[in-house]
């Protein structure tokens, strides 16, 4: 169960109609982009006592509700939000620790219970300016956008200024990521800054979504079989006296095999369970092929290591061949599984 202390909601200024309009509007270059009429925005606290209160501080007036779940904490998180007078502030508090996924669904939850039309996620940890909230609310006002997501590297300052670690774990994790979640265009993937249309959210599983770290990728990975649209939002990360928990060896151990995982689960529910296309045969045909290529040339270069015999043409260029129509199959099916990706044009 929750321990929850819920303070007042209500708009912290009195938004005239036409900022706070419901349909859909394309921002122009030079003007300020339209906002929804609600939009919550949860925030995973964590040891960020220090520092949730100026991110709170930040938040734009045109957010309707801040939910900051408190995952059990062990710093003064729960004091220093109590002294914090923004009336849209809500709080809800973990007994135990969930992780930041955790933490996520349960404010997720909360926001549609609030009937909230977006929803932004925002770490507590200041790393995430609160005053880009509208370039990633912008997006979700206009047709066929449906989910928008931070990108550190979209500008080489950005990848310069981000520590090392984070930088090789992060484009380490990109390509996995991609073949993972069907998003190809997408960067960055283990940013957390990400905002949501609220319809969104009851097409997501929520019992697939991590309740750790991989949170993020998770989301990714479930809204591509809800065939959401995704868009990337270029964004400039500040690292301060914050502590990272993700260390490279996490990355390692954990996130390779759930990216394995989650790669075999997309691909048997959009190829094989909810339909079967070209793509379907190429990766039944190729996938063998291949397998029994790098399996007889193996078979065979041991055998002649072991026998001290030369391997007769015919034997090499038959575990050759195989090899090579595998992987011309193989990638054909890496290419239309490309053009799949949601929102992507179609030629």
């Amino acid at each position: 169960m929750l321990e929850s202390m819920v303070r007042p909601t209500v708009a912290a200024t009195q938004p005239s109609s036409a900022v706070h309009s419901m349909q859909p509007v394309r921002p122009s270059p030079s003007s300020t982009p339209a906002v929804p009429s609600s939009i919550a925005v949860v925030i995973p606290a964590y040891r960020v006592a220090t520092l949730v209160a100026a991110v709170i501080a930040l938040m734009p007036p045109d957010v309707t509700h801040i939910i900051v779940v408190d995952d059990a904490s062990p710093d003064n998180l729960q004091e220093v939000l109590q002294h914090i007078t923004d009336p849209r502030l809500l709080v809800l508090r973990h007994p135990v620790n969930r992780g930041v996924g955790g933490a996520m669904k349960t404010g997720l939850l909360k926001a549609m219970e609030l009937e909230a039309d977006i929803v932004v996620k925002i770490d507590g940890d200041g790393q995430m300016d609160p005053q880009l909230l509208p370039r990633f609310v912008a997006p979700l006002l206009t047709a066929g956008v449906d989910m928008t997501k931070g990108n550190r590297f979209a500008h080489l300052a950005s990848i310069r200024q981000m520590p090392l670690l984070r930088r090789l774990g992060n484009l380490a994790l990109s390509f996995l990521t991609k073949v993972a979640s069907g998003y190809w265009h997408v960067f960055d993937p283990c940013n957390g800054y990400m905002a949501l249309r609220a319809s969104l959210l009851p097409k997501l599983a929520f019992d697939h979504l991590a309740e750790r770290y991989f949170f993020e990728i998770s989301v990714l990975c479930e809204a591509y079989l809800a065939r959401a649209v995704l868009e990337d939002i270029p964004m400039v990360a500040v690292y301060g006296q914050e502590t990272s928990s993700l260390r490279p060896l996490r990355i390692i151990t954990d996130f390779a095999p759930q990216l394995l995982g989650r790669t075999l689960y997309r691909l048997g529910m959009s190829y094989f369970l909810r339909d079967f296309t070209v793509v379907s045969l190429l990766l039944v045909t190729g996938l063998p092929t291949l397998g029994f290529g790098v399996g007889w040339s193996l078979y065979y270069w041991l055998y002649a290591l072991r026998s001290h015999t030369l391997t007769s043409t015919g034997t090499v260029m038959i575990g050759v061949l195989a090899i090579v129509i595998g992987f011309q199959l193989l990638l054909q099916a890496l290419a239309l599984d490309v053009a799949n990706e949601p929102g992507r044009p179609r030629r």
